[in-house]
């Protein structure tokens, strides 16, 4: 008997769609209101307890100046450093301030360096939504990295509001990889950062391929903050789902526009989806299924490939924003980290 694929394709699709025919509605989907389960399978107790944590107190925070959100980072910092010390012997690195050409940074040593790593260097640029994490408060990433992928890594301590406006960040990022350069090979330099440091990875290798400046041999973008015009299908879809962000017009959206200080919001200095990536490096980028940022990953990674660039993407089950990143000690973080480290060590050198 001959099946006739085609007619049979054709009347599902009679069922599935209006007598209309094939043309898409345009208007909003409207959604009714649900439950959402915290999901377990595969997934650790402390990351449940993260997944299924009230939604962030500070979500609507909507700061006006520089002055107003450095006064909310500086509380927050010092809570942040609080937590370093144990960071630092469980993961058995050292971490020591420093200045690069006028950038202060912050340089993570681990205790041990396989042989394969020690010509290769990482700089990390730190999330918080370019105002948030200041001074030694930044590293936490950074140690992760260093303790769990065995890599020396620089972290830079860019200047945010009020000291600095657009684009201080990425130039600072920018004249660290200058530095580094002097010191090796573009091919073994790694660079890697979450939320708004995610973003600024792409944004300084666009600003350093503009400078005429060899791409560096890998990336590693977390949850890119990659548009800031609030385009995407999950600034919508994962609205008060996400437990850290929570809203496209709360406290990361609010800080962004106080760092641009009037600036286009579509540069691609600010939302480096816009920017061309064709000679990027290979590119991995992590997110997860609740994250608000989910299709300004998807869409980084989708750019990516359409310019010929080898990029992996890896979607973690429930997290909202970054949440890979929030304990060390959970197998979660354990395994996002071991996944960025292999890539680094399948490109770099290469």
């Amino acid at each position: 008997m001959t099946i006739n694929y085609r007619l049979l394709a054709t009347l599902a699709c009679a069922f599935l769609l209006p007598a209309t025919g094939f043309a898409a509605d345009p208007s909003p989907l409207d959604v009714p209101a649900k439950a959402l389960p915290v999901p377990t399978a595969d997934i650790s107790p402390g990351m449940q307890a993260f997944i299924g944590a009230p939604l962030n107190p500070n979500w609507n925070k909507l700061w006006k100046t520089g002055e107003e959100a450095r006064a909310f980072a500086d509380v927050q910092a010092a809570a942040t450093v609080k937590t370093i010390p144990a960071m630092l012997e469980r993961l058995n690195v050292k971490s020591e301030a420093s200045i690069i050409d006028g950038v202060r940074v912050h340089i993570i040593t681990p205790t041990e360096i396989p042989a394969e790593n020690k010509d290769k260097v990482l700089i990390h640029l730190h999330g918080g939504c370019y105002v948030l994490f200041p001074g030694e408060s930044g590293i936490p990433e950074a140690l992760i990295m260093a303790g769990d992928g065995h890599y020396k890594v620089i972290s830079v301590d860019y200047r945010m509001p009020p000291e600095a406006y657009f684009p201080a960040a990425v130039d600072d990022a920018v004249t660290v990889y200058k530095a580094v350069l002097k010191e090796a090979p573009a091919k073994n330099i790694g660079v890697f950062g979450t939320s708004a440091g995610g973003a600024l990875t792409l944004e300084m290798v666009l600003r350093a391929r503009d400078q005429g400046l060899p791409v560096p041999g890998a990336l590693a973008s977390g949850t890119p903050m990659s548009d800031a015009t609030k385009t995407g299908d999950s600034f919508y879809t994962n609205e008060k789902v996400d437990n850290i962000l929570v809203s496209r017009d709360g406290f990361c959206d609010a800080a962004t526009v106080v760092y641009a200080k009037g600036h286009d919001l579509k540069d691609p200095l600010i939302s480096p989806v816009y920017g061309d990536m064709h000679g990027f490096p290979p590119t991995i980028l992590t997110t997860g299924t609740r994250d608000l940022l989910l299709s300004n990953t998807v869409r980084v990674h989708r750019n990516l490939r359409r310019a010929g660039v080898e990029a992996t993407l890896q979607v973690y089950e429930g997290q909202s924003h970054a949440q890979y990143e929030f304990d060390d000690r959970l197998p979660e973080s354990k395994e996002a980290f071991g996944e960025i480290a292999s890539f680094f060590g399948a490109h770099l050198g290469k």
